[in-house]
């Protein structure tokens, strides 16, 4: 999934050959998916179509994974990559992933666009063309209608927490502290939850956990003032990092945890450091986490030890044993699913003979891959 640092590449791109350019046709798909069925903001492909051709793009703007595209008369449209969106380029590469060695060139329009646009070239200026690709769609594209300085004062932005980079001044310490001595849940999962922080994904996540040489699961209300203050740091280090190259992976320090976590399962799957300190995967906030356990220690009480706990005198239910687990596994993928509103999108799993036809239309997320070993990344090639 597009976490902080990819959609900090993608306002790039917009700002690059966008900005200041008038929109001469769009053409849109109609997909209630995509264009937010049930939410608020949401639109048609008809509907996003007709406010968007013939208006001129005047600003762009980014709120973790949410970015969107200012236009010189509202609506404007607000955007969520989900699991594989994509905002591509007809005349420049700028997806994260670098090409295979022997891929041919995208086709165009590429496959799974939802919408494309086509900019009015002015004097000495080229046509430039766009279109916004969803191969699962989870995506969500919503339009927003307020002025353009007051798009974060809305849904789905408003509900979100501020952004690490573009809010560092709010990100404080004190802010920080309120947030974890309130939040009963494991450190990770905390920051996983976009309600408190926007932006930060899985990848951000361990590296921020690494980085801070803090234990996912460790409670986050169990920190001291001192763990409090180094994930802070680490906090705006990985992720102003990350966002100030793009998201280029072959960029990012080389010290990185992001360098040889991926993989999982796989037989050639890197299981240590270069140093020779041991990588081990565990799921926490239901999602696969990378950690090194001789760098992370644990301080304090962690998620497993607190879900496991049963006073002496706690009757066991009716018909089960005392061992029995599965009410515990339940809350666990509750809580998962309110630690990252994305999870709360995922189509549930049918029972045979009784999936409507809409559903069974809809492209699932696999959860074999769901956060943790993603097709190898390569690093995006990019002109500046």
């Amino acid at each position: 999934m597009p976490e902080i640092a990819e959609v900090a590449r993608i306002v790039h791109f917009i700002r690059k050959h966008l900005l200041n350019k008038t929109i001469a046709k769009c053409i849109a798909l109609d997909d209630a998916n995509i264009y937010g069925k049930n939410l608020t903001g949401a639109t048609t492909g008809a509907e996003f179509q007709k406010h968007l051709t013939g208006r001129k793009i005047i600003g762009t703007g980014q709120q973790g994974k949410y970015f969107w595209i200012i236009l010189d008369k509202a609506p404007h449209p607000v955007m969520h990559f989900g699991m594989s969106g994509w905002l591509n380029f007809r005349s420049e590469e700028t997806y994260y992933y670098r090409k295979k060695e022997g891929e041919p060139d995208q086709d165009w329009p590429p496959k799974f666009w939802k919408f494309q646009l086509e900019t009015k070239a002015g004097p000495g200026e080229e046509i430039v063309e766009a279109a916004f690709v969803d191969m699962r769609r989870f995506a969500r594209i919503r339009l927003v209608d307020c002025s353009g300085d007051q798009i974060r004062d809305n849904s789905p932005l408003v509900e979100n927490g501020p952004d690490p980079v573009v809010d560092k001044d709010k990100v404080t310490a004190e802010w920080l502290k309120d947030k974890c001595r309130s939040k009963k849940v494991p450190i990770k999962a905390m920051l996983l939850d976009q309600a408190n922080i926007s932006g930060i994904g899985n990848w951000v996540g361990d590296e921020i956990m690494y980085n801070a040489k803090m234990h996912p699961e460790q409670y986050a209300n169990t920190l001291s003032d001192a763990q409090i203050e180094q994930l802070l740091k680490s906090i705006h280090y990985v992720c102003s990092t990350a966002c100030n190259v793009l998201g280029d992976s072959e960029k990012f320090p080389d010290d990185w945890l992001f360098k040889h976590r991926w993989g999982k399962g796989k037989k050639d799957a890197a299981k240590a450091l270069p140093n020779g300190e041991k990588i081990q995967f565990l799921t926490v906030g239901g999602r696969t986490s990378a950690v090194v356990p001789s760098v992370q220690k644990k301080t304090g009480p962690v998620a497993k030890e607190m879900d496991e706990t049963v006073s002496d005198d706690q009757k066991p239910k009716k018909g089960r044993a005392t061992t029995d687990t599965r009410g515990t596994e339940k809350s666990k993928k509750r809580k998962a699913k309110q630690a990252d509103p994305e999870e709360a999108t995922k189509p549930q799993k049918a029972k045979a003979g009784k999936v409507k036809t809409e559903h069974a239309q809809e492209n699932g997320d696999d959860p074999k891959t769901n956060g943790t070993a993603p097709p190898r990344r390569r690093s995006a090639r990019h002109k500046e």
